[in-house]
């Protein structure tokens, strides 16, 4: 039987920095500085609240979905399966006692879909992504 081996692709898939802030500061935080850099705040996924309703018990975790318009269509003009990775989010969370904010990286985005080109709009969105993350940080 012959054995196929897998190409192993190597992702950096999220941005991940720690604060000194409050839970609830940093969810303000990333927030304000969505705005700040042209994006606008979804929605906020309280994910230890819905597990909780459930009988599961998590530390604090919020997942923020952020969105640029005139990205999104851009992105959706050159492939409609991009919408599979929209909207962009950043994850605010606390894990034994540290808050950490972490954004999952567009450049995840060119190995999924390495046959597009798309380089300049994923590595434009992808800085902005870190630099909320830095200022909220």
């Amino acid at each position: 039987m012959e054995r196929h081996k897998q190409k192993k692709i190597h992702m950096d898939i999220d941005y991940t920095v720690q604060t000194n802030k409050s839970f609830d500061e940093a969810v303000e935080s990333i927030a304000l500085e969505t705005e700040k850099a042209g994006f606008r705040v979804l929605h906020i996924h309280d994910v230890q609240d819905t597990l909780s309703k459930k009988g599961f018990t998590i530390e604090p975790l919020k997942i923020i979905e952020i969105c640029n318009a005139k990205n999104a269509y851009e992105a959706l003009q050159k492939n409609i399966s991009l919408a599979l990775m929209l909207p962009c989010k950043i994850n605010v969370y606390e894990k034994n006692g540290m808050v950490s904010l972490s954004a999952l990286r567009p450049t995840v985005m060119k190995n999924v879909f390495p046959d597009m080109d798309m380089t300049d709009l994923i590595t434009e969105v992808d800085e902005r992504m870190k630099e909320i993350v830095d200022k909220a940080k």
